[in-house]
């Protein structure tokens, strides 16, 4: 279990299989201690993994895959109330970078902010 955050990190063909058993560990942990410990875990990797695919792919293919991750660190950004300032500040330069006319990662960054700069953000 320790390892299943670094899978999505890689890019490669184990990106659905790995997000659909991180649905399955986090449906497994509802009401335990462990929980918020392994979406803070999820969320580092969740940011990771989005930089590797959004820097090395150029592929079409993947974009299905991309925006799935968004929709998790979107929902994730939520319930966890805290992110690692090295995580953020790469996936934001990484996405600008790559993605600043794409809508969803652009529509991330506006939740994202929005939520990380309210006055009773964890992060204040």
């Amino acid at each position: 279990m320790d390892q299943l955050p670094a899978a999505l990190q890689r890019v490669g063909n184990e990106e659905r299989w790995a997000v659909s058993m991180a649905d399955a560990i986090c449906r497994v942990l509802k009401g335990s201690e462990e929980l918020h410990s392994w979406r803070r875990h999820l969320l580092s990797s969740c940011m990771r993994g989005l930089v590797a695919m959004v820097s090395s792919s150029k592929d079409e293919s993947k974009q299905e895959v991309e925006r799935s991750m968004l929709l998790r660190l979107e929902e994730l950004l939520c319930v966890v109330q805290g992110v690692d300032p090295g995580d953020w500040c790469h996936l934001v330069k990484t996405g600008l970078k790559h993605r600043y006319r794409d809508e969803m990662f652009l529509k991330l960054l506006n939740v994202a902010i929005r939520f990380l700069c309210k006055k009773d953000s964890p992060l204040r």
